[in-house]
């Protein structure tokens, strides 16, 4: 697209700008190379306790707090996000405590009521105390308490300069307490916003440790010429990068941030179609191997070309490029990624190119990575059947973008403006739009009579 037509077409603003997710990002890579290095900077500090690097599962979440900071303070202090209208706070006009005491009080009897009820789900679903959840059990299980105590200085400092304090989480306080009128919808967004949090928070938290392990402790020296190796490992880092920023997505949704939950997707088939992607509906890459499972007896691409070094060489690179796209499409999001969720418009990083970059480039992974049609048994059905399954699996992923998409054309007008401004001049949803009409059968009741 020439610059005259990027002047006379401009691309829609964006919520989030790239110094977010950027500022997250190299704090993610300085404290990486801390916990690498701790062994020798311990010593330089002769500092009591183990000279090794830190790749323990809590050096992981703290991770977390290193890279939230960075993010937090770019979207304050450069962004200045805490100013714009769409908080719904006013900073200049702080109401009397006095004035918002049972405003507040209900608020934190619908909060502490919703985490008691997410506190039994844990505990019931059996899943969450078998495998890597535990970590996240013993997680949450260390939060709970200071969550609970720190909830109540927020809230009472917050509704005194929200414009509208009674919330989502007031109206679901409110039907509790049964002293003043709800509004049944404002309950429902309320508990489509915390299931989110409550079913994605648990996920993300219990997949930080591996991958943060693997790259701190990785011998890159050792990789040099070993494409299998350095292209796994590289995947492995840029999937922490995905992990990380996404974490702290889930866990920064603050007001004053600009980065609260507007509202969860109201669709049922936005809920099936996302769900069905995580544990425990699936486990492993996307299913298991009874259900979706597309790499039974496959060789994998560092099977495929073992014999040819440059092909090795050429497709770890691809797969890297596409693993970056993917972690790419998560730190744009900086402090505002989230499944199911409206929080914002992001319009640019990746989303410049495709409203999906994330899904697009997750499934071209997928396929490069396994070659589910070449399998070491030399069997037609498998390679057929892992072909297939893999193929259903690429489908959900594009049921998943429609119904996102679906969530958000109603939500926000900004938002249709980008759908439609993408599909004018991003350059591969044009070439998917061009596709898709080309597909579609013509009614021939439509065509000119000859």
């Amino acid at each position: 697209m020439s610059n005259a037509q990027t002047a006379a077409d401009p691309r829609p603003a964006s919520d989030v700008s790239a110094g977010v997710g950027l500022s997250g990002l190299a704090a993610l890579f300085l404290w990486l190379m801390v916990c690498r290095n701790w062994a020798s900077i311990a010593d330089v500090l002769a500092l009591p306790g183990p000279h090794a690097p830190m790749s323990g599962p809590y050096a992981s979440v703290a991770t977390l707090f290193f890279t939230g900071t960075a993010m937090g303070l770019w979207s304050v202090l450069v962004d200045k996000v805490h100013l714009r209208p769409s908080t719904g706070i006013d900073w200049s006009a702080p109401r009397p405590l006095s004035e918002t005491l049972d405003i507040s009080i209900t608020k934190i009897a619908g909060l502490w009521a919703t985490w008691a009820v997410l506190g039994f789900y844990y505990c019931i679903a059996r899943w969450y105390w078998e495998g890597q959840y535990l970590f996240a059990m013993d997680v949450l299980s260390v939060v709970a308490l200071p969550l609970f105590v720190l909830s109540v200085p927020y809230v009472l400092w917050l509704d005194r300069y929200m414009i509208e304090p009674r919330d989502h989480s007031w109206h679901f306080g409110a039907m509790l307490i049964g002293r003043e009128p709800w509004d049944a919808s404002e309950v429902k967004k309320h508990w489509r916003a915390w299931a989110i949090k409550g079913f994605f928070g648990a996920f993300m938290i219990s997949i930080l440790p591996p991958g943060f392990a693997q790259v701190v402790n990785a011998d890159f020296a050792a990789m040099e010429y070993n494409p299998v190796a350095l292209g796994s490992t590289l995947i492995a880092g840029l999937f922490l990068i995905d992990v990380q920023i996404g974490t702290v997505g889930y866990l920064l949704t603050l007001r004053p941030l600009d980065a609260h939950i507007r509202s969860g997707n109201p669709l049922l088939a936005g809920w099936v179609a996302a769900l069905i992607c995580y544990p425990p509906f699936v486990w492993g890459t996307m299913g298991r191997a009874d259900v979706l499972g597309y790499e039974v007896n496959t060789v994998g691409w560092a099977g495929v070309f073992a014999t040819h070094s440059v092909l090795l060489w050429i497709w770890a690179a691809l797969m890297v490029f596409l693993t970056a796209v993917y972690a790419w499409a998560t730190f744009a999001f900086g402090i505002r990624f989230s499944n199911l969720t409206y929080r914002g418009v992001l319009t640019n990083g990746p989303y410049r190119f495709t409203r999906h970059p994330a899904y697009l480039s997750k499934n071209l992974f997928w396929w490069t990575s396994t070659l589910p049609f070449l399998v070491r048994t030399g069997s037609v059905s498998d390679a057929i059947r892992n072909t297939v399954l893999l193929a259903i699996v690429s489908g959900i992923y594009y049921w998943r973008a429609r119904t996102e998409e679906a969530h958000l054309l109603a939500e926000d007008p900004k938002y249709r403006e980008y759908y439609e401004w993408m599909g004018r001049n991003a350059l591969i949803t044009r070439m998917f739009g061009r596709l898709g009409k080309w597909l579609q059968p013509r009614n021939p009741q439509l065509q000119p009579a000859e």
